[in-house]
């Protein structure tokens, strides 16, 4: 439950950004038609914009869910261990399109 009123949160948050940037242009077009000078946005969509980051911070940190112990002595942490004959270890990457001998020799 605690995912899906964040992730509501979130939802909210860019809801609420998209009405900040259309007031933004509603803003300006009314200084065009009053032909004003454009300084900045109202005090109100600032505010609005600090509350969107907050929100949108909120919603960023618990949608994900929660963080993880990464100490090492935890009970949560998988060993990953390597096969004992390393002879037979075989590696697929990106490397493999390379030439294995490149020619150059290092002085």
């Amino acid at each position: 439950m605690r995912t899906t009123v964040s992730f509501a949160v979130g939802v909210l948050a860019v809801l609420m950004l998209l009405h900040a940037a259309y007031s933004t242009i509603q803003y300006r077009a009314l200084l065009k038609i009053t032909e004003d000078e454009f300084t900045g946005p109202p005090y109100e969509v600032l505010v609005e914009l600090i509350f969107v980051m907050v929100l949108s911070l909120f919603a960023g940190l618990t949608v994900p869910g929660d963080f993880k112990s990464i100490l090492p002595d935890s009970d949560e942490n998988r060993v990953v261990s390597l096969p004992s004959n390393m002879n037979f270890m075989i590696f697929n990457h990106r490397g493999k399109a390379f030439p294995t001998e490149t020619g150059l020799k290092l002085n």
